[in-house]
């Protein structure tokens, strides 16, 4: 057991040793703008489909259970705002962040630990290349920029989805449940949502590629990697998730 102790607390030290690394890659030439750009596109273009779907389903599930909760009481025209500041808070940046764990984070481990079994990266070192600055700054950069437009448009289409639900199915006034929603929406939801998908974005992109470089034992390697990094990644989220709301819940009601 300290043994497993000890394993598990050198591998946290590299990890924020990697971190460190990472952070220095900013500061060096050349920027990579085309590698940013090229990553970008992988991890938030190629994305989007995913994204309008689970964020409207995610929006309708949620808006039947409000409706079906509120009607009681005689305020389901409250459920678009209870909808939006959910999505805006919490369920966006989650679910979405989830979403592209599966997607794009199983794929960066993968591909840098398929670079590192073949001896990719070893032949990058020999002819004097930064892998960090090469492989990891640019995914890592382009997963700061593309989570919070992700988990923008995962909200934007989560309220669609509800209002589609609750105003034509339920009948609820379409003007009531509008101006609920916008009377009740805070900028600062909004804006703390976004500021948890950009942190988890960059949890994800260094956890993936950490996980990626430490692959050994060939394409069974490649495979373990790929699946620690997800099962890490969605764990550390959920963590990280809470401490951050504990955090920023002061800044909502300033």
């Amino acid at each position: 057991m300290l043994q497993n102790l000890s394993s598990s607390l050198e591998t946290l030290g590299q990890y924020f040793v990697f971190l460190g690394e990472i952070l220095r890659s900013f500061f060096r030439r050349p920027s990579r703008a085309s590698q940013i750009l090229a990553e970008i596109e992988h991890l938030g273009v190629n994305s989007v489909a995913i994204i309008f779907l689970s964020g409207s389903a995610m929006g309708m599930i949620f808006a039947l259970q409000m409706v079906t909760f509120l009607q009681p009481f005689s305020v389901e025209i409250g459920v678009g705002a209870a909808v939006a500041i959910a999505l805006a808070r919490e369920l966006g940046p989650v679910i979405t962040t989830l979403m592209l764990i599966a997607k794009n984070g199983s794929a960066m481990a993968a591909e840098i630990g398929t670079m590192k079994v073949t001896e990719q990266i070893d032949a990058m070192e020999s002819m004097s290349i930064n892998v960090v600055h090469y492989l990891v700054m640019p995914k890592v950069a382009a997963s700061f920029l593309v989570f919070p437009i992700l988990t923008m448009l995962a909200d934007v289409v989560g309220a669609l989805g509800s209002y589609a639900i609750a105003v034509p199915l339920f009948n609820i006034d379409s003007a009531g449940y509008l101006d609920y929603m916008f009377d009740f929406i805070n900028p600062r939801d909004i804006i703390i949502g976004l500021i948890k998908a950009a942190i988890m974005g960059v949890m994800i992109a260094t956890i993936c590629c950490f996980n990626g470089l430490r692959t050994t034992q060939g394409a069974r390697g490649v495979g373990d990697s790929a699946t620690r990094a997800v099962v890490i990644s969605s764990v550390s989220i959920l963590v990280a998730d809470y401490l951050l709301t504990t955090i920023m819940l002061p800044f909502i009601y300033i």
